[in-house]
C-alpha cells in the first residue's frame, strides 16, 4: 500500500500465533484500543501511535454492490427511508433536479434503510469495532458519501477536522468510525488525508472555511492546526476499511476524477457512552447547526440535541445503556 511519503507501514490484518499476548504489557500502554484477541500487536501499537488502521479487503464485493443498489434506488426516489437527510454539493444544489446518482452527493442516517444499514451490523465489522468500543455497541452515526467530479470549483474537497466536533458524547476513546471504500480510491479521486497521531491532541475548534467556491453545509474546518503536520493520503481498494479515532484530524482532497467516488461509513460508540452540554462549548455551533436541520427537514420541534441522537442511535450488539 504506497501511501506516498512519509512511508508509514499500514499494518494489514492477519492470523498471528499470538506468541506476544497483549497482557504482557504494562495495561497502561494501550489508551485507545481493548484487550481482545482480534488485533494484532503491530496492528494496536499502530493505531494507539497514529489513529486510524486500514484492515484489506474487509467487506464483499457483493455486499458492497448491495449498497450501491439501494443508494441508486434512494436516487430515483423508489425508496424513501425514514429520516434520511439526502444532500447535493453546493454547486449542483440550484441545478435542474433530475432524480439520479448524478446530483446526491451524500446520504445521511439511513438507520431506517434495512438495506444500508446491513453496513453497521456485519460481524466482520463489528469484530473489529469492538476493539475499540468494547461489547456492547451502538451505531450513532451513518453516512454513503458519493463525492462527485469537481465542478472546477473545489467544492468536492472536505476540510480538515474532527468528527468529535459534531458528538455530544463522550468518552471519545469509546467511539470510532469504520469508513468502507466501495471502489478504488487515490488522490485522483479524493482520497481520505489523515495527520496520524492528531487523535492525542485536544478537540479544536471548527468553522465554515472562507474557501470562494462556497462550501457545503455542515463541512465545517478546522483553521489552526499544525500546517508541518506530515499528511497521510490513505489510498485503498474497494472493500478496505479504515478505523479511526473522532479526533484524528482528516479530511479527503477534490475529486479530478470524472466518475463519483463512493465510501460507506459509521461512527460506533460504546453503549456505556454519557451525553455532555454543548452550550458554551467549540460545539455549540454544530449543536445548534444539526437542532436546525431537524426542525427543518424533519419538522422536529422543541427537541434537545440528545433527543435528536437518541433517535439516530441504534444498538448492533450487545445491550444499550445510556445512548
Amino acid at each position: 500500500l504506497n501511501l506516498g511519503p512519509p512511508q508509514l507501514n499500514l499494518q494489514i490484518a492477519h492470523h498471528t500465533s499470538g506468541t506476544v499476548s497483549p497482557g504482557s504489557f504494562q495495561p497502561h500502554q494501550f489508551q485507545y484500543t481493548r484487550d481482545n484477541n482480534v488485533l494484532s500487536l503491530e496492528q494496536r501499537k499502530f493505531y494507539e501511535e497514529n489513529g486510524f488502521l486500514v484492515i484489506k479487503n474487509l467487506v464483499s464485493d457483493a455486499d458492497i454492490q448491495y449498497f450501491r443498489d439501494e443508494f441508486e434506488r434512494i436516487c430515483r426516489m423508489e425508496v424513501k427511508p425514514l429520516g434520511l437527510m439526502v444532500m447535493r454539493d453546493v454547486t449542483i444544489a440550484k441545478s435542474e433536479y433530475v432524480p439520479s446518482e448524478k446530483v446526491i452527493t451524500k446520504v445521511q442516517d439511513f438507520q431506517e434503510d434495512k438495506e444500508l444499514f446491513r453496513y453497521c451490523t456485519l460481524p466482520e465489522i463489528l469484530k473489529y469495532v469492538e476493539c475499540f468500543t468494547g461489547p456492547n455497541i451502538m451505531a450513532m452515526h451513518t453516512m454513503l458519501i458519493n463525492k462527485p467530479p469537481d465542478s472546477g470549483k473545489k467544492t468536492s474537497r472536505h476540510p480538515l477536522h474532527q468528527d468529535l466536533h459534531y458528538f455530544p458524547f463522550r468518552p471519545s476513546n469509546s467511539i470510532v468510525c469504520a469508513w468502507t471504500a466501495m471502489e478504488h480510491i487515490d488522490r485522483n479521486n479524493g482520497c481520505l488525508v489523515v495527520l496520524p497521531g492528531t487523535h492525542k491532541g485536544p478537540l479544536k475548534t471548527h468553522d465554515y472555511p472562507q474557501w470562494e467556491g462556497g462550501v457545503n453545509i455542515m463541512f465545517h474546518g478546522i483553521q489552526d492546526y499544525d500546517k508541518n503536520n506530515d499528511r497521510v493520503h490513505v489510498l485503498m481498494e474497494k472493500g478496505d476499511t479504515v478505523f479511526f479515532h473522532p479526533l484524528l484530524i482528516h479530511g479527503s482532497g477534490r475529486n479530478k476524477s470524472q466518475g463519483f467516488r463512493k465510501a460507506i461509513s459509521c461512527h460506533f460508540a460504546g453503549a456505556n457512552c454519557h451525553y455532555i452540554d454543548v452550550k458554551g462549548t467549540s460545539q455549540e455551533n454544530a449543536g445548534e447547526e444539526i437542532l436546525e436541520i431537524a426542525s427543518k427537514i424533519h419538522g422536529m420541534k422543541d427537541v434537545s440535541l440528545k433527543d435528536v441522537w437518541r433517535l439516530r442511535a441504534r444498538v448492533v450488539k450487545g445491550e444499550r445503556i445510556n445512548l
